[in-house]
């Protein structure tokens, strides 16, 4: 009896260190995200005082979402290197700095915003951290419903939506970049207290270089890049343009606009565990294709421009669920099928493609409205990459996990 006490009291005290360490990587990841999105809800704020156009508004919201993106495959690789006890804290600090150059000194014309903007990208780069991190931490059969829940920091953008407007209509714009950065440094201290990397955790040899180049041999790398670029870039691209679409498209205002994205992120955020835990007790590849074929139909219904109610917050709402779950999928995929020792190398490329996947389309929506005053081929485009990914998921992806049943040794 005392021995099977023991033993309870173990995996008790386990349990609770893992529920730990994975509260505090989602943490640090929404606080690195709502820092990562405060440029998008004053995008048209900016618009108005600086006099931009519609693409250089898009660039505007878009330059922290490709650096953040293209940042997280050396931070994914360092992760894997130095763990996310050393990395969770060193980003959050880092991004205190363009934080505060943008809420002080830099939003007064549309180049200093870009070069704070820049920076802010740093930000972006904590989702590579947290995913190895959490990886290592949780066994095989639950890392999907872990990086899912981790995932739920996503949701930093929803914060973003919700507070950065009220904070500038309570006092100035700084106001939302300072309550930001203070959030970051207490975060940096907290993590730096009490973050702890798994026991276990394989730490690789190879430099960085070879690390690199190993991560972009794996087939796995590839394909989750792909669906990940359209399940996260999706989700990414609507959190940052969908203020600019539904002001434009429907005249809504400002916060209201800014209201209906983070209902947006909202849903997107609490179906990303959702995804993560069905990949788990089913299949990643059949929770992938059914959440493709969702955004295929929204994107089609949308590029309509229907009316709002009901059929195009349907539509959103529809979109936002499936890119969510998809995003839990891709990454219960990658922690399948990732030797140990990549998994923050094939998280960094993943996650870049994602991010960079959100990068492309508000640039490519701001030039056709320009050209054409409409979105519909913008939306159009989504409903056909979504479908190729349906396509690509069912036959490609499909065939590659039957012989990774097991989870890959180092």
């Amino acid at each position: 009896m005392r021995a099977r006490s023991a033993t309870t009291r173990v995996r008790s005290q386990a349990m609770s260190r893992r529920a730990l360490m994975l509260t505090l990587a989602t943490v640090g990841f929404a606080v690195n995200f709502w820092a990562w999105a405060l440029i998008s809800p004053l995008g048209p704020l900016f618009k108005g005082e600086l006099d931009l156009d519609s693409f250089e508004e898009a660039l505007l919201v878009a330059v922290p979402v490709v650096v953040g993106s293209l940042g997280r495959i050396p931070v994914g690789a360092l992760t894997d290197r130095f763990g996310g006890r050393v990395m969770f804290p060193l980003v959050s600090a880092a991004t205190i700095l363009p934080v505060l150059f943008i809420g002080l000194v830099g939003h007064g014309s549309l180049a200093a915003l870009l070069i704070g903007g820049f920076f802010l990208g740093v930000g972006g780069t904590a989702f590579a951290v947290g995913v190895p991190f959490v990886n290592a931490w949780f066994p095989p059969s639950r890392r999907g419903l872990a990086i899912g829940i981790f995932g739920v920091g996503m949701g930093g953008t929803a914060i973003s939506a919700l507070t950065t407007v009220k904070l500038v209509d309570a006092g100035t714009v700084a106001t939302p970049f300072v309550v930001t950065a203070t959030v970051l440094a207490v975060y940096a201290v907290v993590a730096w207290l009490l973050l702890r990397d798994a026991p276990d955790r394989i730490v690789p040899i190879a430099s960085l270089g070879t690390r690199l180049a190993q991560t972009l041999r794996l087939a796995v790398t590839w394909q989750a890049s792909a669906l990940y670029a359209v399940a996260f870039g999706g989700y990414v691209a609507f959190s940052v343009y969908l203020p600019a679409y539904l002001k434009t498209a429907y005249g809504l205002t400002q916060a209201d606009a800014a209201n209906r994205m983070a209902g947006f992120v909202v849903v997107a955020v609490i179906m990303r565990p959702v995804g993560g835990w069905l990949s788990d007790q089913l299949d990643a590849v059949r929770v992938l294709v059914v959440c493709l074929a969702v955004v295929t139909a929204g994107a089609a219904v949308q590029s309509f421009t229907p009316p709002l109610m009901p059929l195009g917050t349907i539509a959103f709402l529809s979109m936002a669920a499936a890119l969510g779950a998809a995003s839990g999928a891709v990454f219960a995929l990658v922690a399948l099928l990732a030797p140990g020792t990549k998994v923050g190398s094939v998280t960094g490329v993943v996650g870049a493609a994602g991010g960079l996947g959100g990068f492309v389309p508000p640039l490519v929506m701001g030039a056709l409205y320009g050209a054409f005053e409409s979105y519909a081929l913008g939306l159009a485009a989504l409903a056909v990459v979504a479908l190729v990914c349906v396509v690509f998921t069912a036959t490609t992806v499909r065939r590659a996990v039957p012989t990774h049943q097991e989870v890959p040794t180092p």
